[in-house]
């Protein structure tokens, strides 16, 4: 059983950092809130999202899985406008998700969850966090894209730096201590990641977040941000490209 109301921002803002990864999505839905683990088809990338009903404008649930086509959820969510409300509530007899804008309503069938796994969050020790808001690497990942299908992320006591060199350009985006967050790291890391992941996880956060960047030196990336005004959190981790010698 499953019945909420929630601002049609804050489901955007979940569908957006979802979608980068997959098309299909099983929600875990408690009397907590929801829960999301997920990890992309070629095994590359891993999102890790929870959501606290304290997010929600009502909620009402008991423990069961959604299994939800992202892409139908995003045809909801674009005949909102902002400050909308969208109302939730799981036909368990139909084996449908109604959705609610304003007078229009949506009956969405589930979808199986039966082949989708339970992927296990790896626990990590990554020496440098770095944090960032997800403004500056936007702008450097639009200056980087275009000029190699691979990215380098740096770091240091002195700051941080995101590398894309190309066979004939390179762009760097360089950020000193003093226009971080936040530089938690005693040792020079790097590790080197493909663009087109590392690119789309970054595009779906939202503007004026603050990103927290975790590193090792060729190991993976885990990204952690907080989503719903600080009621919910997500957690990207994404694979690295290790280098030729």
């Amino acid at each position: 059983m499953f019945q909420a109301k929630l601002r049609s921002d804050i489901l955007k803002g979940i569908v957006d950092v979802v979608s980068t990864l997959i098309d299909e999505a099983k929600f875990k839905i408690s009397d907590n809130g929801i829960q999301l683990k997920a990890v992309d088809p070629a095994h590359v990338a891993m999102i890790d999202l929870t959501l606290s009903k304290d997010a929600f404008e009502q909620y009402s649930a008991a423990e069961t899985d959604l299994g939800l086509d992202l892409e139908k959820l995003k045809e909801v969510i674009r005949l909102s406008k902002s400050g909308d409300i969208i109302e939730m509530r799981q036909d368990e007899e139909r084996g449908r998700l109604v959705l609610m804008v304003g007078n229009v309503t949506r009956r969405m069938n589930l979808v199986s969850t039966e082949g989708m796994s339970d992927p296990k969050v790896p626990n990590l020790t990554l020496p440098a966090r770095i944090t960032v808001t997800v403004d500056e690497l936007q702008r450097g990942i639009k200056a980087a894209e275009s000029i190699s299908d691979h990215v380098a992320l740096n770091a240091n006591t002195e700051g941080f730096e995101m590398v894309s060199d190309g066979d004939t350009d390179s762009v760097s985006l360089k950020l000193p201590k003093a226009l971080l967050v936040d530089l938690q790291c005693s040792e020079s890391i790097r590790s080197l990641f493909p663009m087109d992941y590392f690119s789309t996880i970054i595009k779906a956060i939202p503007s004026g977040t603050n990103v927290s960047i975790n590193l090792g030196n060729d190991l993976p990336v885990r990204l952690d941000f907080d989503i719903a005004g600080g009621k919910g959190s997500v957690r990207y981790l994404l694979a690295p490209r290790i280098e030729n010698d």
